[in-house]
């Protein structure tokens, strides 16, 4: 686009007030500037907009044409403004968020209602991945990740952290008996992850280190299946506490070998696009979920 919005307000303020003075009053601008911005219009479009004689300004005919036009694009914009204005006072649009899924299910999930009721003009899309992903391929608002970050390229806000531990459920260790240290688990069904393999090392004290290598029987890309295999008795995983909390609390799953267990909490970040106004719909998300994550009893915070 060649032209410009303040060669187009020069325009029409111009014509407006009936003199290149005027319109650079009402402008707040120099009489040059004025003058100089509607030479600059007429130059781009190969037209003459205004005859000017010593008495007046006139419209041309391509003036006429063009004015209107010309109105009817800063009018589209102001109406532009003031939809962003009111968006800031009443966040409205579409937020597309993305989370793994057991991050999804048994913390987003819970809060949905509750935003929906203070947000009513937001429209949520709620996409679970358990890779990362590009969110500008695959159109993502905000997503929620877990662990150390690598992106740089995204703006990140911490919404607190979640510790790890060696979980079984009952069932599993009345059959399979308790292990006392980290060594026995060798003779034990360990649940772990396709990738990444880091996941597959447990804060294990053991006599080579602080982390214990673990080869798992069984290995899923969800920690939401893990969870469902160590719930039904399958075998020993280890897990984070924001999707394990209920089960301990109701004695589904216990925590095993907890003085041999290294205290380890994986950050949880928000991450968005970097830019220099972050949208209404985005920020009131990241604050209600950050508020709410204040009282949930995993989340731990730095103090």
């Amino acid at each position: 686009m060649k032209t410009t919005l303040d060669e187009l307000q020069a325009f029409t303020a111009v014509v407006d007030t009936g003199s290149i003075t005027a319109a650079a009053e009402q402008l707040a601008q120099t009489a040059s500037g004025v003058s100089r911005a509607l030479s600059r219009l007429e130059d781009k479009l190969d037209v003459t907009l205004l005859r000017r004689t010593t008495r007046r300004l006139e419209l041309t005919e391509e003036g006429e044409a063009f004015l209107a036009q010309a109105r009817r694009i800063l009018a589209q914009v102001e109406e532009a403004e003031e939809q962003m204005a009111l968006r800031r006072q009443k966040p409205a649009g579409r937020l597309r968020v993305n989370a793994a899924s057991p991050f999804m299910l048994h913390v987003l999930v819970p809060l949905v209602a509750g935003f929906r009721q203070r947000y009513p003009e937001i429209e949520l899309e709620l996409h679970s991945s358990e890779q990362i992903i590009d969110l500008i391929e695959h159109r993502t608002d905000v997503a929620i990740r877990i662990g150390t970050l690598r992106d740089s390229t995204l703006h990140a806000r911490p919404l607190g952290s979640s510790r790890i531990r060696v979980l079984a459920s009952p069932a599993y260790l009345k059959a399979q008996g308790t292990p006392n240290q980290a060594e026995d688990l060798q003779g034990h069904s360990l649940l772990g992850f396709t990738q990444p393999e880091s996941l597959n090392h447990w804060p294990l004290r053991h006599a080579l280190g602080d982390s214990l290598q673990i080869e798992p029987v069984i290995k899923a890309t969800s920690g939401e299946t893990l969870r469902q295999l160590a719930l039904a008795g399958a075998g020993v995983v280890c897990l984070s506490d924001f999707m394990t909390q209920a089960d301990r609390a109701a004695g589904e799953l216990v925590q095993i070998l907890a003085g041999d267990t290294v205290e380890v909490s994986q950050p949880i970040h928000a991450v968005y696009y970097r830019n220099t106004a972050l949208a209404s719909r985005i920020a009131c998300f990241l604050d209600y979920v950050a508020g709410c994550l204040k009282e949930q009893a995993w989340a731990e915070r730095k103090r």
